[in-house]
């Protein structure tokens, strides 16, 4: 339904009360048939970018040439990420829970005639244990879903964002109702502190004492008190919030509604990158329809609460995830951070007490109130309670959005759910936390992923990216590539920041191309410290972190590069050379048509040679090589 005719059409049936709401749910629940067949696509970004609209399109042509009867008549539902990004566009057949991978346009007609209608699978599109090589046809039984725990991402997948009644059919605003008939504000507040719950945009600050904290400031200063949800997410490799926002847009809504009538707040921001259009689209269409149906606005729900939320747009600059620079950019000015000698809670926005709290922590609230503190506080570990979602991408052979209880072992995230490293060669290391995180070796695996025992690892939770590094992974390589992209970004306003983090990464340089000695490396460390110490904000503080780890885990590595001229990982050009092996040459001549500089020689089914003087050694002639002949010394 186009959104201005369900705006058009919710204005006649504006929800005035709880007992509306629920009559409401009642009724939508009333008119779905649980037997019905339900072909469930993902158009999360991932899914979109493989073609799945030409799949939904074609499993609606394939289903009406099918001829079925009206009352049998099978669905088709768009939903947002399911998290299995690899393995995309997905396609699951509700009710059976039936899991199709890599679906094209193509095989809609199959789908169909092998499975609505004879009831049998289409093999050749089951996901398949990448040991055994058996097939695997229910979602639930998959190793990538059977290990996690989903709270924040139990509607994707499951939902339709845009459209509110799916969302409501499935729980969603009964929490608002719950908040707004039987809780104070000061108990929602008390019920957050008591759930344990911490804030996921990186720092992990309890949500509880900074509304707390804004309560109190507010009485003692005045307001308005402002709320913000932090949807700027810029981490290399994470995309957590923008499927969130993008697959279950309400839940973000209701989670800062609720929020906003514990603090007594009236008005609201969502603070989204505009390279996220898709989550920007989906939340405008969230809020209208929440506002036709009196969920947000004014008078919601007929208690008399107002409150209403606006979008606002990032350019993409990642110091803009910092609490000061994102309220200086909101407020129309560059995004640039200022010192903290009063706390946001105190003067934020405007210099009135402002909340922010990032997307999935404003998404933790609804299932707090609805399942209660208790509940929540027995998920995780003490000081880290709850679940959490990741990005797990890297060398791993499950790619994708995960969502764990807290405290799980870090192996068993990228060994169970990921599937480990494409191979079955143990996995290097995991970065997490992004350019602010650092690097865990996998003789720590069994560490702990919550924020004290990651801290103490040397790394962070961050906003939840995860990399994972095999071999073939170079650490001083992978020191640079985030020193180079925080330089990059950094703001340039404090001059450890400005000047620090590029002389951390020149120093870098020179250990990629065989210079320098050991005392640069000492005076690396000596510098990271003093960066650390001296930067005016978190981007600055933080960003030595994967110099430091990646010194203290994979020191010897450092040395080779010093000290022998000579990178392990076979990644840092100027000390590699790339050659063919004469005896697993085929002389297929893949390698020789996809070289860029034309240096390889060689007759069709005779070896090859590469020409040193001309190749750039970019890499391209061993990853087209299938039969592992190019090497790298």
């Amino acid at each position: 339904m186009a959104q201005s005719q369900l705006a058009e059409q919710e204005n006649g049936m504006r929800i005035q009360s709880i007992e509306a709401l629920d009559a409401l749910r009642q009724d939508i629940l009333a008119h779905q048939d649980p037997k019905r067949p339900i072909l469930i696509v993902c158009h999360g970004t991932g899914c979109l970018a493989n073609g799945s609209p030409k799949v939904s399109d074609a499993l609606r042509k394939a289903i009406a040439k099918a001829g079925f009867q009206a009352k049998v008549m099978p669905g088709i539902k768009t939903t947002g990420c399911h998290g299995f990004c690899s393995r995309g566009p997905l396609v699951i057949i509700k009710p059976a829970g039936l899991f199709y991978q890599q679906v094209k346009a193509g095989d809609a007609e199959e789908i169909v005639n092998t499975t609505l209608i004879k009831g049998d699978p289409v093999e050749r599109l089951l996901y398949r244990d990448p040991n055994t090589k058996e097939p695997i046809p229910l979602e639930k039984e998959i190793p990538f879903y059977k290990h996690q725990q989903r709270v924040i991402l139990r509607n994707i997948g499951k939902v339709d964002p845009t459209d509110i009644h799916d969302t409501i059919a499935a729980g969603g605003y009964q929490a608002l109702a719950k908040t707004l008939t039987t809780f104070s504000p000061e108990e929602v507040i008390s019920v957050v502190e008591k759930s344990g719950l911490r804030g996921r945009g990186g720092a992990g600050f309890p949500t509880g004492r900074k509304w707390r904290s804004a309560v109190a400031a507010k009485q003692k200063r005045g307001g308005p008190v402002y709320l913000v949800c932090n949807g700027d997410e810029g981490d290399p490799g994470a995309f957590m919030d923008r499927t969130i926002m993008e697959g279950d847009p309400h839940a973000v809504l209701e989670g800062m509604i609720i929020g906003a009538y514990a603090l007594g707040c009236n008005q609201g921001f969502i603070y989204v990158r505009a390279e996220y259009p898709i989550a920007i689209k989906h939340l405008i269409i969230a809020m209208d329809q929440a506002r036709a149906m009196g969920l947000l606005g004014q008078n919601i729900l007929g208690t008399g609460f107002n409150f209403d939320i606006q979008i606002n747009r990032g350019a993409g600059a990642f110091v803009c995830g910092e609490s000061t620079a994102l309220f200086t950019s909101i407020e129309g000015r560059a995004g640039e951070p200022r010192p903290k000698y009063v706390r946001s809670v105190e003067e934020g926005l405007w210099g009135k007490p402002t909340v922010l709290n990032n997307v999935e922590t404003w998404a933790n609230v609804p299932i707090i109130i609805e399942k209660g503190a208790d509940w929540y506080n027995q998920i995780g570990v003490p000081n880290s309670t709850g679940t959490k979602v990741f990005s797990l991408v890297g060398k791993v052979n499950n790619v994708g959005l995960v969502e764990v209880p807290m405290g799980i072992p870090l192996g068993k995230i990228v060994e169970k759910i990921g599937g480990g490293v494409p191979g079955g060669e143990p996995f290097k290391a995991v970065q997490t936390g992004g350019p602010s995180g650092g690097c865990i070796p996998y003789a720590l695996k069994e560490v702990a992923v919550d924020f004290d025992s990651l801290t103490k690892a040397g790394s962070m939770m961050g906003s939840g990216g995860m990399i994972v590094m095999d071999r073939r992974d170079c650490v001083v390589d992978v020191a640079r590539y985030f020193l180079k992209f925080l330089e990059e970004e950094s703001c340039g306003k404090c001059l450890p920041c400005r000047l620090g983090i590029t002389r951390m990464r020149e120093m870098l340089d020179t250990f990629s191309q065989g210079r320098g000695n050991k005392q640069d490396l000492d005076d690396l460390m000596g510098l990271a410290e003093a960066i650390q110490d001296g930067s005016l904000c978190a981007l600055g503080g933080s960003a030595p972190n994967p110099v430091l780890t990646t010194v203290k885990y994979f020191k010897d590595e450092y040395l080779v590069h010093i000290e022998q001229q000579r990178c392990p990982a076979g990644v840092c050009k100027d000390l590699i050379t790339y050659h063919i092996d004469s005896e697993k040459c085929t002389g297929c001549m893949v390698c020789a048509r996809n070289c860029p500089q034309k240096c390889i020689s060689g007759e069709r089914k005779n070896p090859h040679q590469i020409e040193a003087e001309t190749c750039i050694r970019c890499g391209i002639c061993m990853d087209s090589c299938k039969f592992e002949a190019v090497q790298v010394s």
